[in-house]
């Protein structure tokens, strides 16, 4: 523990030579490798210029997607993909009404403090652990995509905090979540098991309320477009692994790496869907520390669906401030503070090692850590025997 400062710092000067580095290399917005600086941010940003070209449906129609990207970085840039509800064209739209560049700057430095507010609300604001907050390895991956995690970890983190202090704020923060639905799927549930009504009809509103404004403002063909694209997201980028099994860390990837069918690897991720979902309902309906429960939900929220990618794992970052505030206070478990390590440091070389072994090291960190936060939370899997046998239950 007395080398985390020491590790966290290389850790961040490592991080501003890399970026440094990469922009020193660029050439009007593109890097070296003629990818747009923020890579994934470029489809952001596409979509909100063709929103104000007064296209809202357009990104998600592909052909006119890429065109967008094309007549800002020129023939032969990759594609990236819109596959977000209309809801988030209203971020999309205030970027693009930037040039390229000072959106994405503008993009990370409004959505980065909202992550670093969650961890500091959870653990403190001492010096220690804005450092350590800021080292988190997925802050890199999340900086190099342009990317949301920052968001995605500010809101759900937040909204965990102050969930008995603030039921309705925290509640209307979580429904903001829909943005990205695949990681509100446990959130219901959990709020349910534990009987948070007013959290739960805030959230559900706060949802309601951003659809209905997404439909008022961009009509009904954008919402069907999204619903269309549904299609291209899970047959090409997903089951075809068109984005890369390596850089997404669920079940679903990993059992597709190993050479696993479209089938098999649909059952191997609904076996662990379940598992999860049972064993969250029965951690939340229970009376554990709310720490262990929060991390076990934001650790279970990668685990359920089966798409999430590396940047993703900044849902990890308050998973571990929720069980470092409970480990300071009720004491440290054997063994805890390596598992711990190991999931932070996780995010910087699970996409290297799966890409090289097919060792699905984001999902083994993913689970470790809902392991730990049941074992803390008294739910371990081992004292139900197995985890066949939690789940039988």
């Amino acid at each position: 523990m007395e080398r985390a400062p020491f590790v966290c710092g290389g850790l961040v000067l490592a991080y501003v030579v890399a970026i440094g580095a990469m922009w020193a290399t660029s050439s009007n917005g593109l890097d070296a490798l003629g990818r747009p600086l923020g890579t994934d941010f470029s489809n952001v940003w596409a979509a909100g210029r063709l929103v104000l070209e007064g296209a809202p449906a357009a990104p998600y129609d592909l052909a006119a997607h890429y065109a967008e990207q094309v007549k800002r970085f020129g023939a032969g840039v990759p594609f990236y993909g819109w596959h977000y509800p209309p809801m988030f064209l209203f971020l999309a739209a205030a970027l693009g009404a930037l040039p390229y560049i000072a959106a994405l700057i503008v993009w990370q430095a409004a959505t980065l403090p909202l992550y670093l507010a969650a961890i500091v609300r959870i653990l403190g604001a001492r010096r220690a652990v804005l450092l350590a907050a800021v080292a988190f390895p997925a802050v890199f991956v999340n900086l190099t995509h342009g990317h949301n995690g920052f968001l995605t970890a500010g809101l759900f983190g937040l909204g965990l905090v102050m969930l008995d202090r603030r039921p309705l704020l925290a509640g209307a923060l979580l429904g903001l979540l829909a943005y990205k639905p695949q990681f509100a799927a446990l959130l219901p549930l959990a709020l349910i098991a534990s009987g948070r009504w007013p959290t739960f009809f805030a959230a559900a509103a706060a949802a309601a309320t951003s659809a209905a404004l997404s439909l008022a403002a961009f009509g009904w063909e954008a919402w069907a477009g999204f619903f269309a694209s549904g299609t291209f997201t899970r047959t090409v980028v997903l089951e075809a692994g068109d984005t890369g099994w390596h850089k997404i860390v669920t079940a679903f990837a990993a059992a597709r790496g190993l050479g696993a069918s479209v089938p098999a690897a649909y059952a191997v991720q609904g076996i662990v869907a379940f598992a999860t979902v049972v064993l969250i309902v029965r951690l939340w309906r229970g009376d554990a520390p709310f720490g262990p429960k929060a991390a076990a939900l934001l650790a279970g929220s990668l685990l359920v669906t089966p798409y999430a990618l590396d940047y993703d794992m900044m849902l990890l970052a308050p998973a571990l401030a929720f069980l470092v505030r409970d480990a300071s206070a009720t004491g440290w478990r054997r063994g805890e503070t390596v598992v711990l390590a190991f999931v932070y440091l996780s995010p910087l070389v699970a996409r290297t090692v799966a890409e090289a072994t097919h060792l699905p090291l984001g999902l083994f960190a993913i689970a470790a850590l809902f392991a730990a936060a049941l074992r803390r939370g008294g739910a371990s899997v081992t004292q139900s025997g197995s985890f066949a046998h939690a789940v039988g239950r």
